[in-house]
């Protein structure tokens, strides 16, 4: 009897399945890797914070807080449970600033960067995650679409530094009005609304420069970097190029409520002594339309909230939850997906059983999914919102104020009505996870959870007698 050969070294044994298992990171659908990068990019801001570097002498934050400010950092929201001016050193501000950058651009849209930078491939999978990170559709473009968005990016917020330095450089110094100038334009550009000064940019209610230029970078940070460069190419050649319709969309939506957000905040403050009632015509126009752009999941703002109107605070609150354009350094719900919403419900109230676009026909595919993100969002606002009730503790804190920053943590804008500063561990806690949430997107992270999408061989019959309404 012959024995069996011993196995040779050289072929190394096959596992069960015959393959060798990939890499995880390989193995993570695009929502998952994109929901892991910014989990990982929060946790590692989160441990720069509480370095002795980044704190001012005598200066001390507990690890939630600093997992809150590197949150907000990174889901470019704003909200702040520290002063961050006075809280932190140069090495923590820029800290923050880095973080900012990287959760305005996104990790994996950087580090499609990096790799072009280093001459490394880019292979089907990297494409498929950046196109799901800047939301676009096609992938033969991406590594090309990387470079011009950063670039874009930066070229942007260095005309906004130039720009701001004609404010801060005359008030701060050179050096550390330059610095302050770099500061408020990354964080502007990127919809973050994080300022070095105490009182926010409340001290700058009636100067031009900031009335415009900071709303001229929340929008340009807001509009989305496809709808960007489509723009670009259709005014470089009017002829061969042309506006699609998701830009076309995303335009005339931003415009009407830019339009909407001005002309109501100035109608309901005009008269309020606390906000606009005291300043002269030119400057109540200025103010009116910085607060009218802030809401765009900026952050910013030149008045105080916590002493306007319920009224204003409303149109606030609902012009939040819309939020910015997809693909862009803002949140909400995206402009796109509540004009879909709205208009295929008008739709269905006048008999119509196509929604309509530019002579185009809006596919169910796409009202099905800007339902889902709707019915996601509101269920995850009401669930966080009724957390941050059951958890309060402080009886100074209102309703309002709850709901406010409950709003403004899920959209990511930052606006408060100086409530941040006022809640207990838990309720930031809650907070962290609806700006986490909010940045990466409710259905991001639902089908980030899910299972893979299989389809079975078997499709039932409609069932029409189910009455709704």
């Amino acid at each position: 009897m012959t024995r069996p050969s011993a196995p040779d070294p050289r072929f190394p044994k096959p596992s069960a399945s015959g393959l060798r298992r990939k890499p995880l990171l390989s193995r993570l659908r695009p929502p998952q890797l994109i929901a892991l990068t910014f989990a990982l990019a929060i946790l590692v801001g989160a441990g720069l914070l509480l370095l002795p570097i980044s704190l001012e002498p005598g200066q001390s934050i507990r690890p939630i807080q600093a997992l809150f400010m590197a949150t907000s950092a990174v889901c470019v929201t704003g909200l702040g449970v520290v002063d961050v001016g006075t809280t932190f050193t140069t090495f923590g501000e820029v800290v923050m600033l880095l973080l900012i950058q990287i959760g305005g651009l996104g990790l994996i849209t950087l580090g499609t960067l990096f790799a072009i930078a280093l001459r490394r491939r880019v292979g089907i999978s990297d494409r498929i995650q950046v196109a799901q990170q800047v939301s676009a559709v096609e992938l033969g473009g991406v590594v090309a679409l990387v470079r011009t968005i950063v670039l874009s990016s930066v070229l942007v917020e260095l005309a906004g530094t130039v720009l701001l330095s004609t404010v801060f450089v005359p008030q701060e110094g050179l050096g550390r009005g330059l610095y302050f100038s770099l500061f408020h334009a990354v964080s502007a550009f990127n919809n973050a609304g994080f300022s070095l000064y105490s009182t926010g940019l409340t001290g700058f209610v009636t100067n031009p420069i900031i009335n415009l230029v900071i709303p001229l970078l929340i929008v340009l940070g807001g509009m989305g970097f496809l709808v960007q460069l489509n723009v670009l190419t259709y005014l470089r050649d009017r002829r061969r190029n042309r506006l699609n319709s998701n830009s076309k969309l995303s335009l005339t939506m931003m415009a009407a409520l830019l339009v909407i957000g001005t002309v109501s905040f100035a109608v309901l403050e005009w008269n309020n002594p606390a906000t606009l009632g005291t300043l002269p015509l030119g400057d109540r126009l200025l103010a009116a339309w910085f607060q009218g752009v802030t809401p765009r999941t900026a952050g910013f703002n030149t008045l105080d909230y916590s002493t306007m109107h319920y009224g204003t605070l409303f149109f606030t609150i609902l012009l939040m939850f819309i939020g910015a354009n997809p693909g862009s350094t803002g949140g909400g719900i995206k402009t796109t997906t509540f004009y879909v919403m709205m208009a295929s419900a008008w739709g269905m109230v006048r008999g119509r059983h196509d929604t309509t676009l530019f002579r185009r026909r809006i596919g169910t595919t796409t009202i099905l999914r800007a339902m889902t993100v709707g019915l996601l969002s509101l269920g995850l606002v009401n669930l966080g919102f009724l957390l941050m009730l059951l958890l309060n503790t402080n009886p100074e804190v209102k309703f309002v104020q709850l709901f406010f920053e409950t709003i403004s943590a899920f959209a990511t804008v930052g606006l408060s009505m100086n409530t941040t500063p006022l809640l207990n561990s838990n309720q930031e806690v809650v907070l962290i996870f609806l700006m986490f949430l909010g940045r990466i997107g409710p259905l991001t992270v639902a089908v980030a959870f899910s299972r893979p999408d299989s389809r079975t061989l078997v499709r039932y019959p409609a069932e029409n007698d189910i009455l709704i309404g």
